[in-house]
């Protein structure tokens, strides 16, 4: 199991409340999807997996058999290396190109020129369909184009988990389904994800688990009651 929830209890920076006795798993190679309404406390849960926000206390809060319950901030980087995030604002550097966008993270992440760092980014911008965009700069790139370049800066360290905050709010339908269908592509090859999404009509083209974030609380739905949730977003 790569994330193991249990009766965690989550609250902004500032001490405000969210989320009250989440649980939640995530297995190697699932597509989990949270959905709720604005403000509903989707991204703070997701934030939590990669420690922007804390699990103020659980009775198990592990991500890549990493306890946060314990974990000290200077680990932090370290979990962050092992999974991929995707926002859906795409948060690419704006003064640099593609290519040195990914050579940006992979430097960070510490890949030495031995690693064939060149080579991995031609291959997740091939992965992506974006192999002829390699030296264009973001404000060249349409909406869909820049959150493909952000899914291959998501999955350039090989991740077994990728968290996804709305990655399709910004985009048209059209788009928004070959990002799906790129998402799930990438799942299917056993990388697990969890995504946050208003859009449920997407859940019903591409079937996952589902959790909805309703009044306080991470509630475990299934295919029958979407259709019910969509009507209320």
């Amino acid at each position: 199991m790569l994330l193991n929830y249990k009766n965690a209890n989550i609250s902004q920076l500032d001490g405000t409340d969210v989320l009250a006795n989440v649980n939640l798993q995530v297995d190697e190679g699932e597509f989990v999807y949270i959905i709720g309404r604005v403000g509903s406390g989707k991204s703070s849960l997701l934030k939590t997996i990669y420690q922007e926000l804390y699990v103020d206390e659980a009775d198990d809060a592990t991500v890549l058999d990493c306890d946060l319950l314990t974990l000290k901030r200077k680990h932090v980087p370290a979990l962050r290396r092992q999974m991929g995030i995707v926002f859906q604002d795409f948060q690419l550097l704006a003064d640099r190109t593609v290519r040195k966008n990914l050579q940006f993270v992979l430097k960070a992440t510490g890949w030495k020129k031995s690693d064939n760092p060149g080579g991995r980014i031609d291959d997740v911008l091939s992965m992506v369909g974006m192999a002829d965009k390699a030296d264009r700069m973001p404000h060249e790139l349409s909406g869909g184009e820049q959150q493909r370049v952000a899914i291959a800066r998501a999955v350039l360290n090989s991740p077994r988990l990728i968290v996804a905050d709305e990655p399709t709010a910004n985009l048209d339908a059209e788009t928004a389904k070959g990002i799906m269908q790129l998402l799930r592509d990438i799942c299917d090859k056993g990388t697990a994800i969890i995504m946050s999404t208003h859009n449920t009509a997407l859940i019903r083209q591409y079937p996952g688990t589902v959790y909805e974030c309703c009044g306080g609380k991470l509630n475990p739905i299934g295919p029958r009651q979407t259709d019910q949730s969509d009507q209320s977003e």
